[in-house]
């Protein structure tokens, strides 16, 4: 099948690229200003959306900029793929919810996004056609791209301390876990929400620390602060882990602490 990927140069669109290879799927990458015309060009059977603008603090600078990144480029999307049958699978955030739930959320939670990139995320989503896929994940961490995984380790190699929040609790999921998921949603036609992240709700705190322990560095140099100690312009929510009603036990992903994939992303950081 011919299969067109945005955001095919990111930290999950080249993990995509690279299942859809390995399955025997033509992958076709859009450049993010000929999103409609590669589509359009390839008339695919599928179409697995990555691309989006992610930082946080900067679509809260930016809020206009955001939607039109984030929402109007999904509807862009979604026009394409209509003209010629392509099935759409959207990358949805967990930063549409609010945090103010105290136990994970689930599919048919309400959403309540508190910044402007959970805003655009969830307008992106309220353009998908029923018959597509929304994939909501969580602190999605690659090789590439900057994450949060990722940030812990480059902080490690040097020598300020590391501070980290307390009060914001949610997934690392590992791109080269999730990547196949998205494929097999696409290959199976899927439709409505999916919620669809590694096991194991960790606060920031707790993440830096268990991080510095596996790359055999001394986890007592991470701090415990409070979010708000940050001073970062966007609020995110405070808990915002995700888990499922409708995903299979079987498919569901490892925990990322004892997921296959962590060592490699970790030894790809370590390298930077």
């Amino acid at each position: 099948m011919r299969v067109v990927v945005t955001g095919a140069h990111g930290q999950l669109g080249m993990e995509v690229v690279r299942v859809l290879a390995s399955t025997g799927h033509e992958a076709i990458a859009a450049p993010r200003d000929q999103v409609a015309e590669t589509i359009a060009g390839a008339a695919p059977e599928r179409v697995i959306h990555c691309g989006a603008w992610t930082d946080v603090d900067g679509c809260e600078a930016d809020p206009e900029l955001a939607f039109r990144a984030n929402g109007e480029g999904t509807r862009v999307v979604v026009e394409a793929a209509g003209a010629c049958g392509a099935h759409v699978v959207y990358v949805s955030t967990d930063y549409v919810f609010d945090g103010e739930q105290l136990k994970p959320y689930v599919e048919s939670d309400t959403p309540n996004p508190l910044s402007a990139y959970g805003r655009s995320k969830l307008a992106g989503e309220q353009v998908l056609r029923p018959s597509d896929a929304v994939v909501r994940t969580s602190w999605v961490c690659g090789p590439a791209g900057k994450n949060i995984i990722g940030a812990v380790v480059q902080l490690a190699a040097g020598t300020a301390p590391l501070r980290f929040a307390t009060d914001q609790r949610s997934i690392p999921t590992l791109a080269a876990d999730l990547a196949p998921m998205l494929v097999r949603v696409s290959d199976e036609e899927r439709d409505g929400i999916w919620h669809i992240t590694n096991q194991g709700g960790v606060s920031a705190y707790e993440l830096a620390r268990e991080v510095l322990q596996h790359i055999g560095a001394d986890p007592n140099r991470v701090e415990p602060i409070e979010a708000k100690e940050l001073g970062r312009p966007a609020p995110r929510p405070s808990n915002s882990v995700l888990a499922s009603e409708r995903v299979p036990a079987g498919e569901q992903l490892p925990d990322w602490r004892t997921s296959p994939s962590l060592a490699p992303l970790l030894e790809s950081n370590l390298r930077r």
